[in-house]
C-alpha cells in the first residue's frame, strides 16, 4: 500500500475515534489520551504485521530450498522404482512375448497350407 494511503486512512481512523469519545465523554483530556492509546495500537499493529510478514517469507523460502534440494536428489536416481511400475513391465515383456509366439506359430500354420496347396498344383515330373 502506498504511504499516501495509508496515512490517508490512519487520519480517518484517529479523527474518527476523536469525534467517537469526544461525544461519548465531552472532555478534551480523554480525547487526547484516546487518541494517542489508538495511534500507538496502530503502530504496534503495524509493526506485528511486518515481522509476521518478513517470517513468513523466510519459511517460504526455506520450504523452497528444501523441495530444490528434494529435486535434486530425485535426479541423481537414489529411488528405487516402484514395486508396482517393476510388476507392470513385467507383465507387459511376457505379453508381447506371447504375442509373438502366437503370430509365429500362425506364421507357421499359414506357411504349412501354402506349402501344401503348391504341392497340389505342381505337376510331379516323373
Amino acid at each position: 500500500m502506498p504511504l499516501k494511503i495509508f496515512c490517508r486512512v490512519l487520519g480517518l481512523v484517529l479523527c474518527s475515534t476523536e469525534l467517537t469519545v469526544y461525544f461519548a465523554s465531552r472532555s478534551i483530556g480523554t480525547v487526547v489520551v484516546t487518541t494517542l492509546a489508538c495511534a500507538l495500537l496502530l503502530q504496534l499493529a503495524y509493526f506485528a504485521s511486518v515481522l509476521f510478514l518478513i517470517w513468513r517469507s523466510g519459511c517460504v523460502s526455506r520450504a523452497g530450498q528444501r523441495a530444490e534440494h528434494f529435486d535434486s536428489s530425485k535426479e541423481v536416481g537414489s529411488d528405487p522404482p516402484d514395486l508396482d511400475e517393476v510388476t507392470n513391465e513385467s507383465a507387459d515383456l511376457l505379453q508381447r512375448n506371447q504375442n509373438t509366439g502366437h503370430i509365429a506359430a500362425a506364421a507357421l500354420r499359414h506357411h504349412d497350407k501354402v506349402s501344401a496347396q503348391v504341392a497340389n498344383f505342381v505337376p510331379n515330373k516323373h
